[in-house]
């Protein structure tokens, strides 16, 4: 008799890969953010209570990486970086305010 390992069900199904993915320190607050409009890193960093610049950052890098957040470079003296909601990220939202319903 064989038995089916929970491991190797929680790893091929998507649902379960997203939340592992959105569960890293800072990430639902900067996707709640996004939600709202362009975030820039400094305005991340004062709303995010007790954040730090090295961890924000790599959220930041993490949330492109899956590609949930588009990263866009203002050529401005000083230099801005604005992050938005990817295609993606948008299609998210009504998936969150589902789960927001639920709470």
């Amino acid at each position: 008799m064989t038995t089916k390992n929970t491991t190797d069900t929680n790893e091929t199904c998507p649902a379960q890969s997203l939340l592992k993915q959105l569960a890293g320190k800072y990430k639902p607050e900067v996707f709640r953010l996004a939600v709202e409009g362009p975030v820039r890193f400094s305005s991340l960093l004062k709303q995010i209570e007790g954040s730090n610049k090295q961890t924000l950052s790599v959220a930041l890098k993490e949330l492109e990486e899956i590609g949930l957040l588009d990263k866009t470079v203002i050529q401005l003296k000083p230099l801005h970086i604005e992050y938005n909601l990817s295609e993606k990220g948008k299609s998210l939202i009504p998936v969150f305010k589902q789960l927001e319903g639920l709470a």
